[in-house]
């Protein structure tokens, strides 16, 4: 899709006036985050509210990850608005904007002999962050992978979301288990230590509507 240039019949005035009460959770449309929260209240809240006083805000993972990026995406928003530039420029800062986004990250080491082999880490994060969603009342917030001075290995550090319908201690061992199970069968990736912090709990869902997490104040598992 290539995008053109604003027609010259099209005053600049009345193009500013037609986006200026876009907001940035319009621009990503609205879903709901796995704590249960819709974005647009995550937004409109923080926007309106000392998030200091919202125990659920501060204490949540995801909801504090959406405010980061919107915070982002509406700064450079208004940023272009202000400047009015062509919808060329737009198109060409939207695109370096959405690759620094999906940049891949550092490259990893596989568990390859010759040691040649090389795995982007956001594509690790994702595939290690799915595993832990499949473990019943876990949700994955983050994934880092820290390489071994070798570079041979790494350390996975996760953080989560987790009911408290069970011992966290045993909640734990299934998340690590079904990552380490991914690292060596779904990626073939040599692991040092798998550090999980549970930062969040989930309530027991009935509905994806019924999840409101509280602060665990990083509990290390």
């Amino acid at each position: 899709m290539v995008l053109e240039d604003p027609p010259a019949t099209s005053p600049p005035d009345e193009l500013t006036a037609a986006h200026q009460h876009t907001d940035a959770a319009q621009l990503v449309g609205d879903e709901r985050l796995p704590c249960g929260r819709m974005v647009s209240h995550v937004w409109e809240r923080a926007r309106t509210t000392d998030d200091q006083t919202d125990a659920h805000t501060t204490g949540c993972a995801f909801c504090r990850q959406a405010i980061e990026g919107l915070t982002a995406l509406d700064h450079t928003t208004r940023t272009l608005r202000a400047e009015r530039p062509s919808a060329r420029t737009v198109a060409d800062r939207v695109v370096r904007a959405v690759r620094a986004e999906a940049r891949l990250g550092q490259m990893l080491p596989l568990d390859d002999p010759m040691q040649e082999l090389r795995i982007a880490e956001t594509t690790v994060a994702k595939v290690l962050r799915r595993a832990a969603d499949r473990i019943p009342g876990v949700r994955a917030a983050g994934c880092r992978l820290t390489p071994d001075d070798a570079g041979a290995k790494v350390t996975i550090t996760m953080t989560l979301a987790a009911t408290l319908d069970q011992p966290l201690p045993i909640r734990a061992a299934e998340v690590r288990r079904a990552v380490a199970y991914a690292s060596a069968h779904e990626i073939g990736l040599a692991v040092n230590s798998i550090d999980l912090w549970i930062e969040s709990e989930l309530e027991p869902m009935t509905s994806a509507a019924s999840a409101e997490p509280s602060s665990l104040n990083g509990t290390r598992t």
